[in-house]
């Protein structure tokens, strides 16, 4: 709430080329009890005097030499951004009245003045000023209270994300760092193809539940340290389908991407991989995105099938292909990325190996 001691408070600053004016509102207004007011007979003070200042209100004369109120108010406004001018117009003119509103000013007093109305309009322009600025910074406070909610959500849902993906991954992985790095390497490489930070958000927050369709695999399945069966081979498979039937149908945009990409990370480029033989730009962009990642990380990583292989020797596999892995299997575009920035991937896989 505003009280009479806040308004009295308020800081005015009188701007008039005319001394007796000037000397006659200050008289008024100190004679009511505001207490901290200044003058200036020169207009081209002001903006600086209130960017230093920052008035509650300014009492502007409208005709002054060498520069006119109107001009004046054209300068404040690009110091009052949010659009809001604190100005109450001196003028004996009546046709300068819906001019000066037009030009941003709130209110007005005509000379010569009456001590009632001067009285009454600065009382009621201070009053609102203070109510606009107590607003100003509630919505301030409202703003940083949002953002450090969003960021603890954020948190508590990237936590979230990795405790649930680690019941997979923890079934065929060393360690659950998979995808952590998972998130780092595929914000690093949608931020080198140049897409926009809600993209680059929501594929950091998404690309670790690639592979929570792993929980309902079979563990003889998963953990078999040979080769698959046929028949062994299609229920692995399965698991691309049944992690998007997990995240599916969500209002998140986190979750949804993450069902995108579950379903299709094993797509490859060429119309070779699974579970539906998509090729090319039928294969959504995180999960062709996703799926370099994946596979720069596996070849970095040990398998039951494989030892775990250094950087070097990685990117040789996906840049020139094993028999396994081939380049025509990876977006072109996304390649030609990976090579350009590779030493980027296995930054993040020593920051976040344990």
């Amino acid at each position: 709430m505003i009280s009479a001691s806040d308004i009295l408070q308020g800081k005015i600053l009188i701007v008039d080329d005319m001394e007796a004016n000037v000397l006659l509102l200050e008289r008024m207004l100190r004679g009511a009890g505001y207490a901290s007011i200044e003058s200036t007979a020169n207009p081209v003070q002001v903006c600086a005097l209130h960017r230093n200042n920052r008035y509650d209100l300014i009492l502007l004369d409208l005709q002054m030499p060498g520069m006119d109120g109107f001009q004046v108010m054209e300068g404040l406004k690009e110091i009052e951004t949010d659009g809001y001018l604190p100005v109450l117009v001196i003028t004996a003119q009546p046709d300068h009245k819906l001019r000066a509103f037009r030009a941003g000013a709130k209110d007005f007093i005509s000379k010569p003045f009456d001590l009632t109305e001067v009285l009454a309009r600065v009382h009621n322009m201070l009053e609102v000023r203070l109510l606009h600025k107590e607003l100003h910074h509630y919505n301030d406070v409202l703003e940083q209270r949002v953002r450090e909610r969003t960021a603890d959500l954020q948190e508590n849902y990237l936590e979230t994300i990795f405790t649930m993906t680690r019941a997979a991954e923890h079934k065929d992985e060393d360690t659950g760092a998979h995808v952590q790095r998972i998130s780092y390497y595929s914000r690093a490489l949608a931020r080198m193809l140049g897409l926009d930070e809600a993209f680059v958000d929501q594929i950091f927050f998404a690309s670790p539940m690639h592979d929570i369709g792993k929980i309902g695999i079979p563990d003889h399945v998963l953990l078999k340290p040979g080769g698959l069966t046929p028949d062994e081979w299609e229920v692995m498979k399965g698991h691309a389908s049944m992690g998007a039937e997990i995240l599916g149908n969500s209002k998140s945009p986190y979750l949804r991407m993450g069902a995108e990409i579950a379903l299709n990370h094993h797509e490859r480029w060429d119309g070779g991989g699974y579970p539906n033989g998509k090729r090319g730009d039928a294969i959504p962009l995180p999960a062709r995105i996703m799926n370099i990642c994946d596979i720069y990380d596996a070849l970095r990583s040990k398998r039951p099938y494989k030892p775990a292989f250094d950087h070097p020797k990685t990117v040789d596999i996906i840049m020139r292909g094993d028999g396994r892995t081939l380049p025509e299997h990876f977006d072109p575009v996304i390649l030609a990325a990976f090579q350009k920035h590779h030493q980027s991937f296995c930054d993040i896989f020593d920051t976040y190996t344990a």
